[in-house]
């Protein structure tokens, strides 16, 4: 498994942040489960976020990608758009995720793709698409975050 890959912020949203002493593409990582399953965030703005994640390695016993592994995926890409949504003083809380899984995928990288479908002040949904190397789906799912206040750590 790989280091973090820099996520692109606009910088516009990366200077918002840093004005209050918080360094936004160190906080933005996919945290620990993310970082076991090699979860790279590639873009993430309010209204598209992108990543990848490998299929070796997230797996489950006839050797495709692994259901929960494509919910992590997408529950994480989903997270960081709600919050870069609701902006520094809201945490984005995921309530709701579903996944429809279309596709097996056997090797290669997957890509999820999060837009938001709804992006109000006290929730957010983000509807995110897997697509396979052939940029064939290979899921969709839809997480609503509630958007609940919150303080940064101080730097």
């Amino acid at each position: 498994m790989g280091e973090q890959t820099t996520v692109k912020f606009p910088q516009e949203v990366i200077d918002e942040y840093a004005t209050l002493g918080v360094d936004l593409p160190a906080l933005f990582s996919a945290g620990h489960l993310g970082a076991r399953m090699d979860v790279r965030i590639t873009e993430a703005a309010a209204d598209r976020v992108v990543g990848t994640m490998p299929v070796e390695g997230n797996t489950q016993p006839y050797g495709l990608l692994h259901g929960g592994a494509s919910a992590v995926l997408a529950e994480t890409l989903g997270s960081v758009g709600a919050m870069l949504h609701g902006g520094p003083s809201k945490l984005a809380v995921g309530v709701d995720l579903n996944c429809t899984h279309h596709r097996g995928a056997r090797s290669g990288l997957v890509t999820g793709v999060a837009t938001p479908v709804h992006r109000g002040r006290t929730t957010a949904t983000y509807e995110i698409v897997i697509t396979d190397d052939q940029d064939k789906r290979v899921c969709t799912a839809r997480l609503t975050c509630v958007l609940r206040d919150a303080s940064l750590p101080s730097a």
